[in-house]
């Protein structure tokens, strides 16, 4: 933002979270506002700077999420890089089926090489929206991907506004992080290590009538982490 958007440095931090709750990311927010990028470059730098070393492997998660016989499937605002790099680090890189990520949600379908399309102030003439949680539209469209039934498919998250959304999407919702139920939450996970005791059924399914699950691996539990 500061060095490719030339937006000044003390408005960043505040932009930063005012476009995160408004828009599910500050990179969609940065979209609606008309400012364009290369959507590679920004993850690349973004993510380029986490502490990855900070993940280690989860022996115990791992042994849940293969002992699970659902399906099993990432859905995360951030891109394919970063959520591939964060299950190796986990060792969760063969625990899931597939991962619905930015590019699944937001596929390339705009040429903005073109230096007509962009103004001096690196604004896009038409604004660019992006697809991603929490908005219900998200939900639906990977839904439709996964080809799951929502009223069949549990959706993990430790973000408040995902698990409100994924709710009016039809899901069944658990919320991670907290004890406490939440808005649209039907069960709270103060860790994602409880899940056996919490949802014992999920392991006790009849083989004609399995469920399925969207295991989400939200930006906010990474930082965390």
């Amino acid at each position: 933002m500061l060095e490719h958007l030339h937006i000044e440095e003390s408005e960043v931090p505040k932009m930063c979270l005012d476009l995160y709750i408004e828009h599910g990311t500050t990179m969609a927010g940065l979209k609606a506002l008309g400012y364009e990028f290369d959507n590679d470059e920004f993850h690349a730098y973004v993510h380029g700077r986490l502490p990855y070393e900070k993940l280690k492997p989860d022996s115990v998660l791992r042994n849940l999420l293969l002992s699970m016989p659902q399906r099993k499937i990432i859905f995360t605002n951030s891109d394919h890089k970063h959520a591939v790099e964060v299950l190796n680090r986990l060792g969760l890189e063969d625990c899931f089926e597939g991962i619905i990520c930015f590019e699944t949600l937001n596929p390339p379908n705009i040429d903005v090489s073109d230096d007509n399309h962009v103004t001096e102030s690196g604004r896009f003439n038409s604004h660019t929206q992006i697809l991603c949680k929490p908005s219900v539209e998200a939900f639906e469209a990977a839904i439709r991907i996964a080809n799951v039934d929502p009223k069949k498919t549990i959706f993990f998250d430790d973000s408040t506004r995902n698990i409100a959304s994924a709710k009016v999407a039809g899901l069944h919702t658990v919320m991670v992080g907290r004890s406490d139920l939440v808005p649209g939450a039907n069960h709270a996970l103060n860790s994602i290590h409880n899940i056996r005791e919490a949802l014992p059924e999920i392991w006790e399914v009849e083989e004609d009538s399995q469920q399925q699950m969207i295991q989400s691996l939200a930006v906010e539990a990474i930082v965390l982490a």
